[in-house]
């Protein structure tokens, strides 16, 4: 269990720095004209990635599921290529990624790196993320529910994102 502690901190850590980048980008882009959406769906948005972290630890500790070999080193794999991929979608925004939608009008859609083969890649990052973390010490249950709620969350939060991008002068801050 220690190395899957440290792997859900490391993973902790990671986000915290997320954050910090976040905040430093929504810095450049209020000071452009940056406009954001979605105000309304972020505190659950942050809800749900924290229950996550919270729920892999105290599923693995409270419920003692054992730590599956095969697919324990599989799934954290699979975290580890996940960050590989968000840290490349912030590479390739720049100072236009943030964890919040903030769209600088008149800034053209980026259309390289992973957003070259997908509008979303941050979100199959997550998406990867929030089932192979758990799994990775037989948290199913944690992975199952992280799964249901991003997927509902992510029917809002993409709907949002991509009405920001095409008209980011319109956009309503309560989605």
């Amino acid at each position: 269990m220690t190395w899957y502690t440290l792997l859900v901190l490391a993973v902790a850590a990671e986000r915290l720095a997320e954050l910090v980048v976040a905040r430093r980008n929504t810095r450049w882009s209020r000071a452009r004209g940056g406009v954001e959406a979605g105000r309304g769906h972020y505190p659950a948005m942050v809800a749900l990635h924290t229950a996550l972290l919270v729920g892999c630890l105290a599923e693995a500790q409270f419920a003692d599921r054992p730590f599956p070999p095969v697919l324990g080193w599989a799934m954290a794999a699979v975290v580890l290529a996940a960050q590989g991929l968000r840290w490349w979608c912030v590479r390739t925004l720049g100072p236009r990624w943030n964890t919040r939608v903030i769209v600088v009008p008149g800034l053209p859609r980026i259309t390289g790196g992973p957003y070259r083969w997908l509008s979303h890649p941050n979100y199959v990052a997550v998406a990867a993320e929030g089932v192979a973390l758990p799994l990775a010490h037989g948290a199913w249950l944690t992975a199952l529910v992280f799964t249901v709620l991003n997927a509902a969350l992510l029917a809002v939060r993409i709907p949002c994102e991509d009405g920001a991008l095409a008209h980011p002068a319109a956009v309503d801050a309560r989605a």
